[in-house]
């Protein structure tokens, strides 16, 4: 079987030999930036958007990579091209950049080379994402209120999607405690609505779309693309402050994110969402999704779920 690829530091190598520095800046200060791209029938989805985003996230932390976005983009399509092959056709994936300021100049002489940004991309296949998912198409999620807040923009900006991410983690922690697969929408501090770790919220109301404003969250490629899909539909859509009674009184309330797209609550703080299955308002932007992604990402979950435990088998075998 051949063997994943990954470009790291203009080379490609193989996937067991990319190493980040312990001196990078990364490891010492959480000091990089990332996006997380996927595919649908093999081809990016929307990864302009995510370099974009990328690029921009880089200007605030002040890095420059030495690459253009252009160069950058050439290098991400290379990079799938590689590790296409691997893996059957029917196979998508996760197209992951990471991008530090490299390793910190207090530790120059321990390099044989001038000092630079570090740069990764590196291919997965999203049968490990997508199979251990499936199962929550179907039952939802839950959605609690953590203790742990939303970092203010007047302190981190969280349109910059870094890996200094301690305050998801955190919130993951505590959602965990409250019960098995809850999942934590943090608050800003003014106590509206902010995001979850990783993937943006959305209420429904009356048949129309209310989502937290932009001020405090990531502006998720996914949720842009929801908004975009539900004003197609004719659906309206509200970028607002919403709190605990506003998200109490949804009718439906559902979660974007680039690997699963979009997937219903069925509760919460503990109270059901409408009658706990996915409202009509998701199913058309679902259907939606499907159409322009042009795959039944719902199935194809459910396909790579069957498939996960002898894949991992196989990788297992061939490390």
């Amino acid at each position: 079987m051949a063997q994943r690829t990954v470009y790291f530091n203009g080379r490609f190598v193989a996937e067991c030999e990319a190493r980040v520095s312990i001196f990078d800046s990364a490891l010492m200060y959480g000091d990089m930036a990332f996006e997380m791209t996927r595919t649908y029938n093999r081809r990016p989805f929307k990864l302009r958007a995510h370099l974009d985003r990328l690029y921009g996230s880089l200007k605030l932390l002040e890095i420059d990579c030495g690459l253009s976005l252009a160069e950058m983009e050439r290098a991400t399509l290379e990079t799938l091209e590689r590790n296409l092959p691997t893996e059957p056709v029917d196979m998508d994936w996760q197209i992951m950049h990471d991008v530090s300021r490299g390793p910190l100049d207090l530790y120059r002489v321990a390099f044989s080379e001038p000092l630079r940004s570090t740069i990764s991309i590196n291919c997965w296949p999203l049968i490990t994402h997508l199979g251990r998912f499936a199962a929550t198409y179907e039952s939802g999620v839950h959605v609690v209120i953590p203790a742990q807040q939303a970092l203010p923009a007047h302190l981190v900006d969280a349109k910059a999607k870094t890996r200094s991410r301690l305050h998801y983690q955190i919130a993951n922690l505590q959602a965990r405690r409250m019960g098995e697969g809850r999942w934590p929408v943090l608050l800003d501090p003014d106590g509206f609505l902010a995001e979850g770790p990783g993937w943006n919220i959305f209420l429904v109301k009356d048949g129309a779309i209310y989502t937290p404003e932009p001020r405090n969250i990531l502006l998720g490629v996914s949720r842009a693309t929801t908004i975009e899909l539900a004003r197609q539909a004719g659906i309206a859509v509200c970028e607002t402050n919403l709190g605990r009674y506003e998200t109490l009184r949804a009718d439906e309330i559902f979660c974007t994110a680039t690997t699963y797209a979009l997937v219903h609550a069925v509760s919460f703080e503990g109270q059901s969402v409408g009658d706990g299955r996915p409202g009509p308002v998701f199913r058309r932007l679902q259907d939606a999704w499907k159409n322009m992604a042009g795959v039944d990402f719902v199935a194809q979950a459910h396909d790579y779920a069957a498939r996960l435990a002898g894949w991992e088998q196989r990788q297992q075998a061939n490390r």
